[in-house]
């Protein structure tokens, strides 16, 4: 306890408040939880380290000027007051010098409110006002992707097919906010024939100001689940906000995956469903998956193409079938569907495997919902492998819903006929656990303190002939 107390004194605890800022996407309230609910400062980067970026090396220099100022203020007003035998000023003195971890760990967050309030947020929303006109004129496709889960994935499977042909631009990686879209408008050129925007729904009414800014010629909604339930509150809120994007689009141009079950009660007469079944009057046939990739036919009328893909498990060909469609209709020749296909890969740590040792790693670390945790665990179940492990600290963000939702999960993994199941040691490995038991697991469980060491040393935890699945990460602002 007394080392855990003392560890806000060691240089290295400036460090951490500068990480857990840049960790929390300099998020204020998310910070100030995290600090005021943090026991041991000693024991916090577990999964990352600090990002020497430019505003992180300007931070960390304010955080040390910030702390030498206030020890030698509190020697100062020591040694003045005591020269004048005001020894109340001892009391002053010693409590900036000994404070100031404390002092600083909360006074750092002024400049970050009055910085976003005064400079930041104006200057962006100048930006965002000013791409509105770029999107309203652009008179291309402009093609939305919004969901709970599922975006990126959908955005890189048009970009690779529609690219075959197309000159198609998308919002990069995870960049899926306002500013992030009007950064990306201002590098238009004018010559592309297809826009990729992804929506980040982070809050309620998100989607609907997304919309209202890039003004969507279609929208792909790629499902429902509970995320982000610390800001919605409700799976319901949730699903109204994504399911604005339904106000500013033809009803006709909207494609819904129809896996996702929640996504059925808010189904309009003419949205279209997409699924592994089919889409658009494409049906499909003959699937295959293994670790290697998955193969499968699509048929409409007298037209049949074979589609081979190195994206592995079945709950691709849905949007890869969509995918398939929209290029036809967009003019695409079958060769350069087939082709385009054929170049689909796994996007880096979602469902992306990798050998290790002569066993196959499939790295979801990505995921972030409780429908990646079942068809994660529906494809462990389904691969054949000498010993099958399954991996996963459990989910974040999940609001009233935790308990619940961490049950659902140990649900799912006790049917993917895992041999080991391997829990991350944290506030809702116990629900986790309860699921298991509930569902019947009877095989170990083991539950890791040290995921970083853990993951360090995977190599040596499995053997030649294993499958390994390792689903979403736990950042470490989270306890």
């Amino acid at each position: 306890m007394i080392k855990a107390l003392l560890g806000i004194y060691r240089p290295k605890f400036l460090v951490t408040i500068a990480y857990m800022l840049q960790s929390s996407e300099y998020d204020v309230l998310k910070y100030l939880k995290w600090f005021w609910t943090t026991q041991n400062f000693n024991k916090v980067s577990n999964r990352g380290s600090l990002k020497k970026t430019s505003s992180a090396k300007t931070l960390l220099y304010a955080l040390y000027a910030g702390s030498l100022i206030l020890i030698i203020s509190g020697l100062l007003c020591i040694f003045l007051w005591h020269s004048n035998k005001l020894y109340a000023g001892w009391t002053f003195g010693l409590a900036l010098i000994v404070g100031y971890p404390i002092i600083i760990g909360n006074i750092v967050v002024v400049p970050l409110i009055l910085g976003r309030l005064l400079l930041v947020n104006p200057n962006n929303n100048k930006k965002i006002l000013r791409s509105e006109k770029i999107f309203k004129d652009y008179r291309g496709e402009k093609i939305a992707i919004v969901g709970s889960y599922g975006k990126t994935s959908m955005k890189e499977l048009l970009m690779t097919i529609l690219g075959e042909n197309k000159n198609v631009a998308a919002t990069p990686g995870n960049k899926n906010v306002a500013i992030s879209h009007a950064n990306f408008a201002f590098k238009l050129t004018g010559d592309e024939d297809i826009l990729i925007i992804e929506y980040g729904e982070g809050q309620p009414r998100d989607v609907e100001l997304f919309s209202r800014i890039t003004h969507p010629t279609r929208a792909i909604i790629t499902g429902l689940a509970p995320a982000h339930l610390d800001k919605y509150k409700t799976l319901q809120a949730a699903g109204d906000d994504i399911f604005s994007v339904a106000n500013f689009v033809d009803p006709e141009k909207i494609y819904v995956n129809a896996e996702s079950e929640e996504t059925e009660n808010f189904m309009r007469p003419k949205f279209n469903k997409y699924s592994k079944s089919g889409v658009n009057g494409w049906t499909v046939s003959n699937i295959k998956t293994s670790i290697s990739g998955t193969t499968f036919k699509i048929s409409k009328g007298k037209t049949s193409l074979d589609l081979s893909t190195s994206l592995i498990g079945e709950h691709h060909i849905g949007g890869l079938v969509l995918a398939t469609s929209l290029a036809l209709e967009f003019g695409l020749s079958e060769e350069q569907v087939i082709a385009g296909v054929a170049r689909t890969t796994p996007y880096e740590h979602r469902m992306q495997p990798y050998e290790l040792n002569g066993a196959w790693v499939i790295d979801d670390t990505y995921n972030g919902n409780i429908e990646g945790i079942r068809v994660g665990c529906e494809l462990l179940h389904d691969l054949s492998a000498k010993r099958k492990i399954y991996v996963t600290p459990g989910l974040v963000d999940q609001g009233k819903e935790t308990k619940l939702i961490h049950e659902k999960l140990g649900s799912y993994i006790a049917g993917s006929d895992a041999d080991i199941v391997v829990l991350m040691k944290n506030s809702v490995t116990e629900y986790i656990k309860n699921g298991l038991l509930k569902g019947g697991y009877k095989k170990k469980i083991s539950i890791e303190t040290d995921p970083l060491k853990f993951y360090r040393n995977l190599s040596h935890f499995i053997a030649s002939g294993d499958v390994v699945m390792m689903q979403n990460d736990w950042p470490d602002q989270y306890k």
